[in-house]
């Protein structure tokens, strides 16, 4: 179970990231094939596919024959209930990505349609977000071929690809589909197979410690946008990420990690982004969310003050390097890769890591102890391992 260079490379469900994770595949030499139960997305799918080999061509970036070649190794199933034509397609794969909904019974349908044709020596990889690999491994005959292989929409475009290991994966998978991945020129790194894996536990605190400095009135969304934007570095605010990502999908993940962490406090889900969600206000694609996205919508100005714009960036940085150091304490991940993570994952200015060695470990150890005394949540309480570092120094991280 060693899939390589010349492996074909199936891919299940043609949406925005099975179509990425098919161009990444297809534009370093691989015979392709891209199914979806919905004949139009397969071919929408591939018509995307198409655009994006002739952009490059345009830049400068891909020779002519080469978006040719990669054109025309892509094979496409439109449906999945023919079973001989799904065999006959996916028979002949080496690493088989599933990119469907972020829906447990439908995944597990999908490994159940898989194994039933795919070779032995298949490796079978889930590219959910925040569920759990094990979960989908376990009810597979040989849950030793199944991984995690999480890649960040665009995936041709964002460098990080999470590679999660489920508790029953063979060792030479994992292996071998790392180096796979690494040779598809994405930066890959290793996460446990635990709630939201690296970036989607890390970040949260990004997104939640910022609803509730809106919910208790602290500031208003573009000023706290503003502030993480101008003042921390941070490419998009709290708001317009959620806004660009999907308010539901957002939602859905934190929820998800929430839930599967037994109601841990340090993620529980906002209830004016449920508010949102419920009232179909989901961002940019519905044209209304924190924002409103109509054309010609004035976007409104944000409250430029200095000193409640830093204080409240440092709210949600103490927050944010607490959860990086507790990935390392609990071993979600080395320290090396949660700098990897969330600078290549999610773009944020700095390694979270480093940027608390500079502000501070002792000072953002004393924000979080304030917040505890202030709210007296357990919401608010310091990892062990930030503890230490406000103590020790950041050597304690190597």
């Amino acid at each position: 179970m060693t899939p390589d260079s010349t492996s074909t490379i199936g891919v299940v469900g043609a949406g925005a990231m099975g179509a990425g994770i098919a161009q990444v595949a297809l534009r370093h030499g691989h015979p392709v094939v891209l199914a979806d139960a919905r004949p139009e997305a397969a071919d929408r799918a591939a018509a995307g596919i198409a655009a994006a080999l002739a952009r490059e061509v345009e830049k400068g970036r891909l020779a002519p024959d080469a978006a040719e070649a990669a054109r025309a190794n892509l094979t496409l199933v439109r449906g999945v209930d023919d079973r001989d034509a799904f065999a006959a397609s996916f028979g002949r794969a080496g690493l088989v990505i599933e990119a469907v909904i972020e829906d447990p019974p439908v995944k597990r349908g999908t490994f159940d349609r898989l194994e039933a044709v795919v070779a032995d020596d298949c490796v079978l990889a889930t590219n959910t977000s925040s569920l759990s690999v094990a979960s989908i491994a376990g009810g597979c005959r040989r849950p030793e071929r199944v991984i995690g292989v999480h890649f960040f929409n665009p995936a041709p475009v964002m460098p990080l690809v999470e590679i999660v290991p489920a508790m029953a994966t063979d060792p030479d998978v994992a292996t071998a589909t790392r180096t796979l991945v690494d040779a598809w020129g994405k930066v890959t790194v290793l996460a446990a197979d635990t709630p939201g894996f690296i970036v989607n536990r890390v970040a949260r605190p990004y997104y939640g410690e910022s609803l509730r400095l809106l919910d208790e009135g602290v500031a208003d969304a573009p000023t706290i946008d503003w502030a993480m934007r101008e003042l921390g570095g941070f490419r998009m605010g709290p708001f317009e990420l959620m806004d660009f990502i999907g308010v539901d999908v957002n939602f859905a993940v934190t929820r998800s990690v929430y839930e599967q962490t037994f109601h841990d406090p340090r993620y529980r889900p906002s209830l004016t982004q449920q508010r949102l969600v419920e009232a179909g206000r989901l961002g940019r694609k519905t044209k209304r969310g924190f924002y409103d996205h109509a054309d010609g919508a004035a976007k409104p100005e944000p409250t430029r003050d200095e000193e409640l714009g830093r204080a409240m960036l440092r709210r949600v940085l103490a927050m944010l390097v607490n959860e990086a150091c507790d990935a390392v304490f609990w071993r979600v991940c080395t320290a090396a890769d949660v700098e990897l993570a969330m600078t290549k994952g999610v773009n944020y200015p700095r390694g979270l890591l480093a940027w608390g060695a500079e502000v501070g470990f002792d000072a953002l150890a004393a924000e979080i102890d304030a917040l505890r005394e202030r709210y007296q949540e357990d919401r608010y309480r310091v990892s062990p391992l930030l503890r230490r570092a406000a103590r020790e120094g950041a050597g304690v991280l190597a």
